[in-house]
């Protein structure tokens, strides 16, 4: 964690909660919710933009969903934490840079404590990706890692995409949470291509508040049509996800953004 040149933490923004018709919702300093979890069931997934970062799902044979490791950047109110740790039981590593994110999520987010499968990270994400000892880790990494007026990516880079390409090991599957109806989308996609390459990404349409969901791959074949039916019929009846919809809105990149990438 960074420290300031009197040498003290710096002041985070301290985590709040919210409850509205049985769903329980996280803040910080702000009207802006940064995540949710409905009480009576804390596995499910809650929130739409969150449902469809699990889309990753689609690309993987449904027989290997449940291996490998997953990393989410940003703890949010740990949803996808829990679910890749107490519904997939994969391998889990969060990082989260504000202490009291993590504290809430355990307090009031049912995040369990860290054991064999589960270790949550009081760290820079920045940092965090580029030590030596992530690279080639991750089969899944998820990206949603938003400023508490939830108003921009706090990472957003070249150089960032770059480590987290580094990140995932051959196969491997990163969504990020980008917000699809402003410039700033572009901008990002493009960034996500130059590392992963353009025919390794791409995005689902936005949902009604404006979150668009990018998919970027490291090595991945693109399975036929007819398997990702399957596919998200298996997720579907599996898990309760709408994989069905997310398969009819996955798209390839723009071709303006393509054709920018080219010239």
């Amino acid at each position: 964690m960074s420290k300031t040149k009197n040498n003290k933490p710096p002041a985070w923004a301290p985590a709040t909660l919210s409850e509205f018709e049985g769903v329980r919702f996280l803040h910080l300093d702000s009207i802006w919710v940064q995540g949710a979890m409905r009480i009576r069931k804390p596995q499910q997934l809650e929130l739409e933009y969150i449902q469809r970062m699990m889309v990753w799902m689609l690309w993987r044979e449904s027989a290997q969903v449940r291996e490998g490791h997953a990393i989410q950047l940003g703890l949010g109110a740990a949803a996808i934490t829990r679910f890749c740790h107490k519904v997939l039981r994969m391998q889990t590593t969060a990082v989260e840079i504000n202490p009291t994110v993590i504290s809430a999520c355990r307090a009031w987010f049912h995040l369990p404590e860290d054991d064999g499968r589960l270790r949550v990270v009081n760290a820079d994400a920045a940092r965090w990706v580029q030590e030596p000892e992530h690279l080639q880790s991750a089969q899944v990494l998820n990206i949603d890692l938003y400023d508490h007026d939830a108003a921009s990516p706090v990472l957003d880079d070249e150089d960032f995409y770059r480590h987290c390409h580094g990140l995932l090991a051959d196969g491997g599957l990163m969504t990020v949470n980008l917000f699809g109806r402003d410039a700033s989308f572009a901008r990002s996609a493009t960034r996500i291509a130059r590392v992963f390459g353009s025919d390794q990404v791409w995005s689902l349409a936005p949902t009604k508040e404006g979150n668009t969901i990018v998919v970027a791959a490291r090595g991945v074949q693109v399975p036929e049509r007819e398997e990702l039916e399957r596919r998200a019929a298996t997720i579907e009846s599996q898990y309760g996800l709408p994989a069905r919809k997310w398969l009819r809105l996955v798209r390839p990149l723009p071709l303006n953004l393509i054709q920018q990438l080219r010239a």
